[in-house]
């Protein structure tokens, strides 16, 4: 899957393994290398539904976004690329034709 990212600060703190160790330190650095590879090698987003931690949907002030855990409590929060996102009949996401995502921030979102 393409993977872009909303800012080049971000691109660069999140591909740059110094910089992933700085803003997050060595153990979350690592497993968010791992999701960012399991990110990058999935040809749609539907691969992304079987992993541990999976991925999903997120609703009310943050619908449009899909987060997949990083740890218990840190989310890679992402929305497709395209605009308007691959829609089925239904008007739900075409989580099959989402080939391009943009990662949007690290957050524990639950604690807002």
């Amino acid at each position: 899957m393409e993977i872009d990212f909303v800012t080049k600060k971000l691109s660069e703190t999140l591909s740059q393994h110094k910089q992933r160790v700085r803003k997050h330190g060595a153990v979350v650095a690592g497993r968010l290398l791992v999701r960012l590879n399991q990110l990058d090698s999935a040809p749609n987003l539907e691969e992304m539904r079987s992993i541990p931690g999976g991925c999903h949907e997120l609703r009310e002030d943050r619908a449009g976004q899909l987060a997949v855990d990083v740890t218990k409590n840190l989310r890679l929060i992402f929305r497709p690329t395209e605009d308007p996102p691959p829609a089925k009949d239904d008007g739900g996401l075409d989580w099959k034709a989402v080939t391009a995502i943009t990662i949007l921030e690290v957050a524990d979102y639950h604690g807002d």
